[in-house]
């Protein structure tokens, strides 16, 4: 309850996570049945990173504020899209902007302040729904939606010492229920255990099909600094894996420290 994106919104881990998710809304697309996007930890939708809170990290220059005016062909469509928006567009921003008339989007906020201004943030768009509510109890109450179709986008902050098992525990209930759906999980990545321990507990909930899309900017070795970013996702659509990986890489080439890394990993098969 005490995190705030403003602080790190367009940070080199949102570049990387927003032009992913970009990437997985064109692919839910190439079939013309619609699908609902469940965005459980919305946030506030728009970020001023020219505002006093964002200054005080200034994460953002070093992150898509290094794109802005030469973005590498992988990351064009993303940066063109930022541009096109205007203010630093979070996750629920993105979906909506990208959704066709037919698909949903359902954005879940638990923190009121946040809350409310997530529903200001997306008063224009009308297929989208806003709720004030936990996120992990979200899964069960929406899903499996009447469009028998769904992209699940968990983006915790990742404040609770536990964060990496409720996250665990709320994928396999809610793979459970509905096994057809996309679920992705963005994941911090400081040191190698937790990120171990959360695979080996959805394999042993018996979840298939598995992929990891991670970028480091430098190797995983000090667990006091964010070291990169990932996204664990079950049922990656087809044709995803090719489009990652150039996004990645460039990722890793105007981001990475010495030892930088990224790529797409199965972990667990079909």
């Amino acid at each position: 309850m005490n995190y705030r994106h403003i602080y790190h919104a367009g940070n080199f881990a949102d570049v990387m996570k927003h032009a992913l998710l970009l990437r997985l809304l064109a692919a839910m697309q190439r079939k013309l049945k619609p699908f609902l996007v469940l965005d459980t930890h919305a946030g506030t939708g728009r970020y001023d990173v020219t505002s006093e809170q964002a200054e005080k990290t200034g994460e953002w220059r070093e992150g898509v504020g290094r794109i802005l005016e030469t973005p590498p062909p992988a990351l064009a469509e993303y940066v063109d899209t930022v541009k096109r928006l205007g203010l630093y567009p979070g996750s629920p921003i993105f979906a909506a902007e990208a959704l066709r008339p037919d698909d949903r989007l359902i954005a879940c906020e638990l923190h009121p302040e946040d809350a409310a201004t997530l529903r200001r943030a997306m008063r224009s768009y009308a297929n989208a729904a806003i709720h004030e509510r936990d996120g992990y109890e979200a899964l069960s109450a929406f899903l499996p939606p009447p469009e028998k179709r769904a992209l699940v986008l968990i983006d915790p902050p990742f404040e609770r010492t536990d964060e990496f098992s409720a996250a665990a525990s709320t994928l396999a209930k809610a793979w459970k229920k509905f096994p057809g759906g996309v679920y992705v999980l963005w994941y911090p990545i400081k040191h190698r255990a937790p990120i171990r321990n959360f695979f080996e507990a959805m394999r042993l909930a018996g979840i298939r099909d598995v992929i990891a899309a991670e970028f480091l900017r430098r190797p995983d070795t000090d667990p006091a600094k964010l070291n990169g970013a990932g996204l664990a996702i079950i049922n990656p659509p087809y044709g995803f894996k090719a489009e990652a990986a150039p996004i990645l890489a460039a990722c890793a080439e105007i981001f990475g420290e010495a030892g930088a890394s990224a790529g797409v990993e199965r972990i667990i098969n079909e």
